[in-house]
């Protein structure tokens, strides 16, 4: 499915909208539901990788596949190197055969874990026959993906002694391991943290506990950008909190820099453009911490065209796409020069700004990539264009057109 998009005779709108459960948040707590079975949860997230997960872990099929579900292979690559008497093929996508998984099951091998490639060393599809694991010490790369360790600490638990996570090098996506100790934290589990070793402590079951998740601010995301490109704007959000496990609700930071107010109301957070809000030439933002928002805030910054250095984003390329790579062919269709490295995106806007003027309508690719068609979106507030295949957004928001258009709609 392709989607034209001109937005650019809208001036101003004011809505209310409620978002689905975190995406994080909800796979994560349906593998602790899994092994825990007195857990309740609320709210789950209706994305296509979370209902992929919990469908898998309702089966008893030899052979799973998590289609794009990158979460979901990481997840089950360690859940089920711990189901004792369970062997499964993991498969995924051609894309997620090419998404490494090595770290991750160098790791799990070293505490006893049976696990084979059946096509290329280091990637799906992988073989995993399932043991009871006793080793309770691990070591394991930090700066690569925080989903990894997340792996190991969702299983931790479940191990008859625990297990004591070493963390070696620089950390990477610190928020999304606090979010996952956390809510080990709230279901009854016991762990610490001192420098780089997490321990986990061993629990045989769980007493019975109730987990409302969090609307995903992954996914306001979008509607930061499309108020900071707007020219008076207010939308409303529900369910957030201001003590959010969500390492994304740094945007509220983040998009004050763009003339984002967010002002936090009890379970929600209502955002607005400030009136006369003078925007800074350039901004430098280290997002190591908050990865899944790059692409919108490189995309906002061009939409207000303002220049920007954007770093810590070495995961990107390892995603659903290279979205470093992506970003650049996508963004310089509008006349604007991007560059990139292996960590870093940077748009320089000195003497482009008044050659950036309204053009023909160009056709975006979205490479099999969520982010790419939702972070895109709200640029058509200044410029029309097609986004193509723009179904793919139901990976993690399926309603995201449907809201999108919403909140544009003539009042």
């Amino acid at each position: 499915m392709d989607i034209f998009l001109d937005n650019t005779d809208v001036n101003s709108f004011k809505k209310e909208l409620i978002i689905t459960g975190s995406k994080s948040e909800s796979n994560r707590l349906l593998i602790l539901q899994k092994l825990f079975n007195n857990l309740e949860i609320d709210n789950l997230s209706n994305a296509d990788d979370t209902l992929i997960l919990k469908k898998i872990l309702q089966t008893d099929k030899a052979t799973v596949d998590v289609h794009h579900a990158g979460t979901a292979m990481r997840f089950l690559t360690a859940y089920f190197s711990m189901i004792s008497g369970k062997e499964v093929i993991l498969t995924g996508s051609s894309r997620m055969q090419q998404r490494p998984i090595q770290v991750l099951v160098d790791s799990l091998k070293s505490i006893g874990a049976n696990i084979t490639y059946i096509n290329k060393e280091g990637y799906p599809p992988i073989k995993i026959k399932g043991k009871i694991i006793t080793k309770n010490h691990v070591k394991i790369k930090a700066n690569v993906s925080s989903q990894y360790i997340s792996a190991l600490l969702l299983i931790a638990p479940s191990l008859k002694n625990g297990l004591k996570i070493e963390l070696i090098g620089e950390l990477t996506s610190v928020p999304y391991i606090k979010m996952t100790l956390s809510l080990l934290n709230q279901v009854g589990i016991k762990t610490q943290w001192n420098d780089n070793i997490i321990q986990v402590f061993y629990k045989d079951n769980t007493e019975s506990v109730k987990v409302i998740i969090e609307s995903d601010w992954s996914a306001a995301s979008y509607y930061y950008s499309l108020v900071a490109l707007s020219e008076k704007a207010s939308i409303k959000l529900s369910y957030f909190k201001e003590n959010s496990l969500q390492g994304d609700k740094a945007l509220a930071d983040i998009y004050l820099q763009f003339g984002v107010k967010t002002t936090f109301k009890e379970n929600s957070i209502l955002l607005e453009k400030i009136v006369n809000f003078k925007q800074k030439l350039k901004l430098t933002l280290d997002l190591i911490n908050t990865p899944d928002i790059a692409q919108t805030i490189a995309i906002t910054c061009f939409g207000l065209k303002v220049a920007c250095d954007l770093t810590g984003l070495h995961t990107l390329k390892i995603k659903e796409t290279d979205r470093l790579e992506a970003l650049k062919i996508e963004l310089e269709k509008f006349n604007v020069k991007v560059r990139i490295t292996g960590e870093s995106l940077h748009i320089k806007m000195e003497d482009q700004r008044s050659k950036i003027k309204d053009q023909k309508p160009k056709t975006i690719n979205t490479y099999d990539d969520h982010r790419m068609a939702m972070a895109f979106a709200p640029l058509s507030l200044k410029y029309a264009f097609t986004i193509k295949n723009a179904d793919v957004v139901s990976k993690s928001y399926p309603d995201f057109w449907k809201d999108f258009n919403n909140i544009l709609k003539t009042q």
